[in-house]
C-alpha cells in the first residue's frame, strides 16, 4: 500500500516515543513502560491508515471522456441543486462528498483539462457535514476547463482537518482521476458541474475517489 509523502512525519513521529518506552521497559523489566508504548504505536498505525494512497481504476484504465468522477472517498451530502450561497457565480449543480477520519484522504481531479483559476481562502473549522462549512471554512478552489466544458471543485477542511495540500495550479493540465492533493483529518469536497450534466449519485451514497461516476455530460463527444 502506497503512503502519501505528507503522512510520513505523522507516522514516524509517534514511533520515537514508542521505541524509547518499549526499550526502557525491556531494559528495566518494567511492564508499565512497555504498555505505555502501545498508544503511540497505535497512533502511528492509524496515521499510516489515514495517509494510505491506494490505486484506483482510473490509474490503469482511462475514464470515459464524458464522465465526472468522485474526487474523494466518502458519503454524498449534496446531489443536484446547489446549497444556497455555496455555488460559484453561474448556473451549477452540486455534488458534495463528506470524508470521515477513516476514509482515504488523497484527493483526485474529478475531470480533465487545464486549471484556469486557483484560489485559497482562510476561514473557520466548522464540522464539514454542516451546510455553513461550504462557505465559511478554510478552502481551496480550482476551475478546470476543457474546451467549452468547465468543472469547479473545492477542498474544504472540517473540525479536525487543519491543513489543505493542493499539488496543482493555474496552467497545469490534469487527467480525470489524477491525484492532486489531500486534506488532513476529516473534511469535504464540493464539485460543481453545469446543467448539461446529469448527476448520477444520490444523497447518502458511498463513493470512491477516482472510480465512482458522479455526473456525466449529456452531449457526448
Amino acid at each position: 500500500m502506497r503512503i502519501d509523502r505528507a503522512g510520513w512525519p505523522f507516522i514516524t513521529g509517534p514511533l520515537a516515543p514508542a521505541a524509547v518506552l518499549a526499550a526502557a521497559g525491556r531494559a528495566g523489566g518494567r511492564r508499565g513502560l512497555r504498555l505505555a508504548a502501545w498508544p503511540f504505536a497505535v497512533l502511528s498505525a492509524y496515521m499510516a491508515l489515514f495517509f494510505r494512497d491506494p490505486d484506483r481504476r482510473c490509474d490503469v484504465e482511462a475514464p470515459a471522456p464524458d464522465d465526472v468522477l468522485s474526487p474523494a472517498d466518502g458519503v454524498v451530502m449534496v446531489a443536484g441543486e446547489p446549497q444556497e450561497g455555496v455555488a460559484p457565480e453561474g448556473d451549477w449543480q452540486q455534488v458534495s462528498v463528506f470524508l470521515s477520519v477513516v476514509d482515504v484522504h488523497v484527493n483526485r481531479s474529478p475531470y480533465h483539462g487545464e486549471v484556469v483559476e486557483s484560489s485559497y481562502r482562510k476561514g473557520s473549522f466548522l464540522a464539514a457535514y454542516r451546510k455553513e462549512s461550504a462557505h465559511r471554512n478554510e478552502r481551496s478552489e480550482l476551475w478546470l476547463r476543457d474546451g467549452d466544458r468547465t468543472v469547479v471543485f473545492r477542498q474544504i477542511v472540517g473540525v479536525l482537518a487543519r491543513r489543505i495540500v493542493t499539488r496543482t495550479g493555474v496552467g497545469r493540465r490534469l487527467a480525470t482521476g489524477e491525484r492532486m492533493g489531500l486534506m488532513k483529518f476529516g473534511s469535504r469536497m464540493d464539485v460543481f458541474v453545469p446543467r448539461d450534466c446529469t448527476v448520477l449519485v444520490q444523497v447518502g451514497q458511498r463513493v470512491r475517489g477516482g472510480e465512482t461516476v458522479i455526473a456525466r455530460w449529456s452531449d457526448a463527444r
